[in-house]
């Protein structure tokens, strides 16, 4: 099945409101910036999506990325472990104005849920965070002397990925540390779309190389010069 789309418009055509929607990256490597930017062109010209719940390792950056989506006020929510990084002010004003929420994940649980929800394992315990607020309201259980809190899975309606290479089938690699939480993600969103910086056909990469099979992927859209948001941040662009 060639699972390729013309154009990043039509790859995120179907996100609808209220929608849990995880985004790869790890700061900016990993990030795919041109479909987010896609999603705020859409909210732009639409209404559409809002009330989003975003998981991510951070709350976004600048005014480029998830920061401009914040900024156009699609997100209701954020699941991430860092909600200050580099440029934080598009999450801290509007947390601190009461306009979105946060749930904080340390940074290995959050991987560690999302697997879970890709692996359908509904709850697990692990120590981090026990006797801080973080763990506050949940299960805690002892181990051989030692106490574990119970997470339970993350999963999403969509994930927004950006890969290295892909072919039509959805087969992928990364590019190094790009990679981080884009498999995990991949795996536990009922819907994966991806940017690929280059699409091939099936066949030309080698089965061994493969990090996410295609099974795990249902759009792509090929997008041969990415973005870097910290380029994007060093230029002074502001997307929303």
């Amino acid at each position: 099945m060639d699972k390729t789309l013309p154009d990043l418009a039509t790859a995120v055509a179907g996100i609808d409101d209220g929608m849990v929607v995880m985004v790869g990256g790890f700061g900016g490597s990993g990030a795919p910036i041109e479909l987010i930017h896609a999603l705020i062109d859409r909210y732009k010209a639409s209404g559409s999506p809002k009330n989003l719940t975003v998981v991510n390792n951070n709350a976004g950056n600048g005014r480029i990325g998830i920061a401009a989506m914040i900024d156009a006020g699609m997100v209701a929510k954020m699941i991430c472990s860092f909600p200050r990084s580099a440029d934080p002010r598009a999450f801290t004003e509007k947390y601190l104005a009461g306009e979105i929420g946060l749930e904080l994940v340390p940074q290995g649980t959050l991987a560690e849920r999302i697997r879970a929800g890709g692996a359908g394992i509904p709850a697990f315990y692990t120590p981090a965070s026990y006797g801080t607020d973080v763990a506050k309201g949940k299960p805690v259980a002892e181990f051989d002397g030692k106490h574990y809190v119970q997470e339970r899975w993350l999963k999403a309606d969509v994930a927004l990925l950006k890969a290295e290479l892909a072919d039509t089938l959805g087969n992928l690699t990364f590019r190094k540390a790009a990679r981080n939480f884009s498999p995990l993600m991949a795996a536990a969103a009922a819907r994966t779309i991806v940017q690929a910086t280059k699409i091939v056909q099936p066949g030309e990469i080698d089965p061994e190389h493969v990090v996410t099979p295609g099974i795990f992927v249902d759009v792509l859209v090929e997008v041969s010069d990415p973005k870097q948001e910290e380029a994007l941040m060093r230029a002074g662009v502001a997307y929303a």
